[in-house]
């Protein structure tokens, strides 16, 4: 597999601050990884010529990108609606909850179009991600 035939784009809502926006983005990539039956990660362990080893990283481009949260929300639908696509998105009820039952509880209250999302990371085929993420403007801390 040739390493632009798939692709990881991170989305995040252009009102976000970068403190959180990092934040929202570390615990995606944790879910986008968990979820992704391996298939991200190249070589697992890299050894230096010390022979200390480090931690593989994605196969795969991650690009950040930003979007108006009304847009993030229907790139997140869309992408849900791919069953080739993977999709970890972020409601701000995840910053306004302190454990994992009380987020739960939050989330399964409410409708999807109620919840506000602060982010996503889609995975899969560059092309089907291209198609929903192609125009978004790369994430820049100003």
């Amino acid at each position: 597999m040739n390493y632009e035939d798939k692709k990881i784009v991170g989305i995040i809502a252009s009102n976000v601050e970068s403190a959180v926006a990092l934040n929202v983005i570390g615990h995606l990539a944790i879910s986008i990884g968990k979820y992704s039956n391996g298939e991200i990660m190249g070589k697992p362990v890299i050894t230096d010529k010390s022979g200390i080893e480090h931690l593989g990283i994605s196969q795969f481009p991650f690009i950040i990108t930003k979007v108006k949260a009304g847009k993030l929300k229907n790139a997140i639908d869309m992408a849900k609606s791919n069953s080739n696509l993977l999709v970890a998105d972020y409601p701000k009820d995840m910053l306004d909850t302190r454990t994992d039952n009380e987020l739960v509880e939050s989330i399964s209250s409410k409708e999807n179009d109620k919840l506000e999302c602060l982010g996503a990371v889609i995975y899969g085929n560059s092309k089907d991600v291209d198609e929903i993420t192609g125009k978004f403007q790369l994430w820049r801390i100003d």
